[in-house]
């Protein structure tokens, strides 16, 4: 019983001592936290004459808050006489001599304790995490590089160097590290262009991974990893053409199937670099039909030549090749629901860029009587054949097949796009009441675009007719949007250019120089576009186009022409003086994200 209350007495002491000493490191925080550092140094110091060890590290953070670097040197070396093996106080007596600005000293220190590393890989990770929790990064990179010397392995702490080479935004040293690595490791080549493109700073940091590329290419032609980070260089560097070469004599040399060819030419035109995208997809099509990548090869060839031509980089030639290339695919896999895509494309080229309406027609019918076609294809190529009856002028074939769209693809957008078209169908023709009244129905669209097209339509038909109830001159414009619709540019400017000699005093300026930009944009002639639209803005801010080309302008000078200041200022212009616009939502949201928002969304 006694030596029970002796044992008890023995840990109420001991939880006391214990509730005393926290209520003792809260109080000196307090005072620290309040500026006055004497009074947190004498409780900290009681701490640590209490236990040296348990309470060092914190007596010494206040020590040197308070400079008193003497004192701090003072019972840093104690301890580690006391403790010889132990290099936490090593590293803590050079932090003590870096904070006193005696940098010599602590770098004395420093190198003595890499002279004196131990040969052991988990003691070295320990000390180079030390250095690294202390800030000192340098030093972290240095003991590993040591410790490789002692365990005679360069391959050990990669990873560890590549982090710390990352976070001193060391460009050369994570690159070498990572052309070390990646031979053995090649599966993180990802995460090394990743970690790559977030250090790199332009062409001269990516001409340096070059050169060094190269340099191991030469000593070991048969390491594909670099070969692959080369080409990967080169794609990040837009030199797209020097890329694909250097891919292409790789699978060469390997005699493979091109897959790696054909992932590439995916990229290659997702970056509009159609020409090296097509003479890509042509070499893995030359490897046969027994290829597994031929059909896909083919159907992707020849979308990126439809790419290419839509992209208005394309010469009469191109289109007359591209048609061809269509009709080959057809004759070899047939007409049927899995080539229906390309009868479709093959239909609006010869359509829009060729002209042959005739064609088109012949091609579209025949695509949408073949059965089993997915439903969003079939719906599309009912679209595209009504705008084709609407330019062969069969208006009455054009609102049949568009409200057949309409009514087998209920409450979709497809339906409102579909009903658009027979509005604006009413609106080409002359029928602007008709257009008017199903325009006023889809004001209401739950597509933005749709509305904004139907609001903007129905308020030219109505500003027009008020001034001129027979609309005269609105009809002349409207045959001039439908040669636009058309792609023939030259027959709807010279419309355009007579409308006020025919019809002096109209009210459309505003209409025909959104029209003239509709025609440089499908031109891809930007320049121009911003020089039309400007005068909208500056000369109509009123009308009901202002808005839009406000919008227009911020949208091109952001996408088109890499210019986000002056793109800022025209979304800053829709949220300032047009709150009623349609395209407030977006327009806020671009500019918040142009203007480094972290939260875009709001």
């Amino acid at each position: 019983m006694q030596r029970f209350f002796i044992t008890l007495i023995f840990f109420l002491a001991c939880c006391t001592g214990a509730f005393a000493q926290n209520n003792d490191l809260q109080l000196a925080r307090q005072y620290a936290q309040n500026g006055d550092m004497q009074k947190a140094l004498d409780i900290y110091q009681k701490l640590y004459r209490q236990d040296n060890e348990g309470y060092y590290q914190q007596y010494l953070s206040a020590l040197l808050s308070a400079k008193k670097f003497d004192d701090a040197e003072s019972i840093t070396k104690k301890l580690a006489r006391k403790h010889p093996g132990s290099f936490d106080y090593t590293i803590a007596l050079g932090t003590i001599y870096t904070q006193q600005g005696n940098t010599d000293k602590a770098d004395q220190v420093y190198t003595d304790l890499i002279n004196h590393l131990p040969a052991d890989q988990n003691e070295i990770s320990t000390i180079a995490s030390q250095f690294y929790k202390n800030a000192n990064v340098e030093y972290a990179v240095k003991i590993f590089q040591q410790g490789r010397k002692l365990l005679h392995n360069d391959a050990l702490f990669s990873f560890e160097l590549i982090n710390l080479y990352r976070y001193k935004r060391d460009k050369n040293g994570l690159t070498e590290e990572y052309l070390n690595f990646l031979p053995a490791n090649p599966s993180f080549l990802s995460q090394a262009q990743s970690m790559l493109a977030s250090v790199y700073e332009g062409p001269a940091d990516y001409d340096v991974l070059k050169f060094a590329l190269l340099k191991r290419i030469q000593k070991d032609p048969q390491q594909i990893i670099y070969v692959n980070l080369l080409t990967w260089q080169f794609m990040q560097q837009k030199e797209f053409g020097q890329a694909l070469n250097q891919s292409l004599a790789l699978s060469r040399r390997q005699n493979d199937d091109g897959s790696s060819i054909f992932e590439l030419c995916a990229t290659l035109t997702a970056n509009e670099a159609y020409d090296e995208a097509i003479r890509g997809y042509e070499y893995v099509i030359g490897k046969g039909k027994d290829n597994p990548n031929y059909v896909s090869a083919k159907i992707e060839l020849i979308n990126t030549k439809n790419q290419k031509v839509t992209s208005g980089k394309y010469t009469q030639a191109d289109l007359v090749g591209l048609e061809q290339d269509y009709l080959n695919l057809l004759t070899e896999f047939g007409r049927n629901r899995s080539t229906v895509f390309a009868m479709q494309k093959l239909a609006n080229l010869q359509a829009f860029k060729l002209h042959k309406l005739k064609d088109a027609q012949t091609l579209l019918e025949s695509a949408v009587a073949i059965t089993d076609v997915r439903p969003s294809l079939l719906a599309n190529c009912k679209m595209d054949l009504g705008d084709i009856y609407l330019l062969n002028n069969q208006p009455w074939d054009a609102t049949l097949t568009y409200s057949q769209v309409e009514l087998g693809n209920p409450n979709t957008n497809i339906a409102q796009e579909a009903f658009l078209r027979n509005a604006k169908l009413a609106y080409y023709t002359g029928d602007f009441n008709l257009a008017r009244r199903q325009l006023n129905v889809l004001k209401a669209a739950t597509t933005q675009l749709i509305a904004n097209d139907a609001l903007n339509l129905s308020l030219l038909i109505t500003d027009n007719l008020a001034a001129d109830s027979a609309g005269s001159a609105l009809k002349m414009y409207a045959r001039a949007d439908l040669l636009i619709f058309a792609e023939q540019t030259d027959k709807a400017i010279q419309t355009l250019d007579s409308l006020n000699t025919k019809y002096p005093g109209n009210m459309l300026a505003a209409d025909v120089l959104m029209a003239k930009t509709k025609i440089l944009i499908q031109q891809k002639n930007y320049n121009g576009a911003v020089a039309l639209l400007k005068q909208i803005a500056d000369n109509h801010p009123d009308n009901l186009w202002a808005d839009d080309a406000v919008f227009m302008l911020a949208d091109i000078y952001e996408n088109q022409l890499a210019n986000p200041e002056q793109a800022k200022t025209y979304y800053q212009k829709i949220i300032t003086d047009y709150p009623g616009s349609l395209w407030l939502n977006d327009a806020r949201k671009r500019f918040r994200i142009l203007r480094g928002d972290k939260n875009d969304a709001s």
